[in-house]
């Protein structure tokens, strides 16, 4: 009867499933497929989620390398949790991401700013570059009105409990008002823009991104990872805490696998490029996540000259004068950099220089880009090392071979002569064993009453009997020849009744446990028969 419901069990194999997260520019989206889905089901699901058409992506962060959309995820032999990226370069970035190139434009732009002094009545008008800053910060990133923009100063109250200046310096504040018509450049009036600004106050700019006089990198490098959180948030890479020849042995000494790639970050807050470069590229979460996962990122700041001339003596120190060359050759308004340098046997090379004018997947593509280069070497390394470990490990264990062998020199040749002298004696019974076995075979054979002829008129028994190794032993017996001598015959062809049983085919039969002095005829081995030998357990 069919096994009830109640009583069948039934056991369903559940598909695995695997977690994807995907970066793409400023998004991360978090998937979950299973094993059997294909990588164009992820592009499916990530064009509904990011609004990019499936043919425009380029799908990265494959450990087996480029894949195509039919590529079932099962034969990746994918981990549980992975990571990828989402590039497209036939796209265009969106406002927040192409801000360099509109920022480019802009820069060249000149800007008219009209100040309108309320006390004295007067009007002021001043022309600005839009690479002018108004405390660090471009006009042309400011948000104030193009071509023409007016402003009204005047003197700002001071609370009540609040100390008179003890300087001349006037504490004046600003007001944005509306965009006005051209006025009278205010160089007519003998005005300096920069002093109308108070550009060149210090007490106008930001922290600086470093000290310039740090007693040790590590403390510089606390101050500028502090500063970068102040200014950009907590999103960004893990910066190293330490020297750079420090953070060059972490990243190129250590084993081979656990080896990395140098990301040194050069920042200058005199480059326009420089904010929109750290909120936009170094915040963006793809590309924090594959620095830290792939990269050692070390930073400093070349704003101040003294600190630029301090990372120029570390560079050639520890990379050579053309690594110095090459920054040299850089000017402030293509900061910041990002240097990619791999460690190689000989010397440190510097894969790429990434300037600050770039965009989120252009830098993407272009970490990745070093990451394919370094990751092939890194296979040659470990090759090279698992070979030279293997010959290591050789070594030490022949000279410990050797050691104990040295040691036990003496215990190893006493019990080889004692084993030799046991082999002696055991070949000798071995040898007196064969000898008996073979004058018992001998004797047997020949107390055989002879083969009866098949015209003899008499019952003739015709056995075939089949050896373990394959072989058939044939003869004929008289029907009433005794089984006793066909045990004989058997022990005399090497298989005595001690060893080895003599069976029947079908219907199976042990005959060695028979009367031996039963017939031929009386065993039904009449009048003829195929029996097999079998060794006794």
């Amino acid at each position: 009867l069919p096994a009830s419901p109640s009583s069948r069990h039934i056991v369903e194999r559940q598909p695995r499933m695997i977690n994807f997260k995907v970066d793409y520019r400023e998004r991360s989206v978090e998937l979950m497929l299973e094993e059997s889905s294909t990588v164009g089901d992820i592009k499916g699901i990530l064009q509904t989620e990011l609004g990019i058409p499936a043919s425009k992506m380029h799908l990265k962060g494959w450990k087996s390398g480029d894949v195509s959309d039919s590529t079932v995820l099962r034969s990746l032999h994918l981990p549980k949790n992975n990571s990828l990226y989402v590039l497209t370069p036939d796209i265009a970035p969106t406002a927040s991401t192409s801000k360099n190139s509109a920022l480019q434009d802009s820069l060249n732009q000149n800007f008219l700013l009209v100040i309108s002094h309320r006390e004295a009545q007067r009007d002021y008008n001043l022309n600005f570059p839009g690479s002018k800053t108004i405390q660090e910060m471009t006009l042309a990133l400011s948000g104030i009105s193009y071509p023409c923009h007016r402003l009204s100063v005047c003197r700002r109250s001071s609370p009540a409990n609040a100390q008179e200046p003890t300087d001349e310096c006037t504490d004046v504040h600003m007001i944005s008002d509306s965009e006005g018509d051209d006025y009278e450049d205010a160089s007519e009036f003998g005005v300096d823009d920069s002093e109308m600004f108070g550009m060149t106050s210090s007490s106008c700019r930001k922290s600086p991104m470093m000290p310039e006089n740090s007693e040790n990198e590590a403390d510089a490098l606390l101050y500028f990872t502090a500063e970068f959180s102040s200014r950009y948030g907590e999103t960004h890479p893990m910066f190293y805490i330490g020297s750079l020849e420090a953070a060059s042995q972490e990243a190129f000494y250590g084993k081979a696998r656990d080896r990395k790639l140098l990301a040194i970050y050069l920042h200058n807050d005199d480059s326009v490029l420089s904010n929109v470069f750290c909120s936009q590229m170094m915040c963006a979460d793809s590309i924090v996540s594959y620095l830290s996962q792939n990269f050692i990122t070390w930073a400093w700041d070349v704003t101040k000259e003294a600190n630029k001339a301090r990372l120029l003596t570390m560079c050639t120190r520890h990379f050579g004068s053309v690594v110095t060359q090459t920054i040299r050759t850089y000017k402030t308004d293509q900061f910041p950099l990002l240097l990619i340098v791999m460690g190689k046997r000989t010397s440190n090379e510097v894969l790429n220089v990434i300037q600050g004018n770039t965009t989120v997947d252009e830098l993407m593509m272009r970490l990745m880009g070093a990451m394919e280069i370094f990751t092939a070497q890194q296979q040659e390394d470990i090759k090279d090392e698992d070979e030279r470990e293997a010959r290591e490990t050789v070594k030490r264990e022949q000279d410990e071979a050797y050691r104990l062998s040295l040691e036990a020199d003496r215990k190893k040749r006493e019990a080889q002569e004692r084993e030799e002298a046991e082999q002696v004696r055991l070949e000798q019974m071995r040898k007196e064993q064969e000898e008996e076995k073979e004058a018992i075979r001998l004797s047997l054979e020949q107390a055989l009453p002879a083969e009866p002829d098949e015209e003899s008129g008499e019952q003739i028994s015709k056995l075939r009997i089949r050896t373990p190794s394959g072989e058939f032993l044939e003869r004929r017996f008289l029907g009433s020849c005794k089984l006793q001598v066909l045990f004989d015959f058997v022990a005399s062809k090497g298989f005595p009744f001690e060893e080895f049983k003599i069976l029947t085919t079908f219907p199976r039969r042990n005959i060695t446990q028979l009367d031996p002095g039963s017939t031929l005829l009386e065993a039904k081995l009449f009048p003829q028969e195929t029996l097999f030998l079998e060794a006794k357990e």
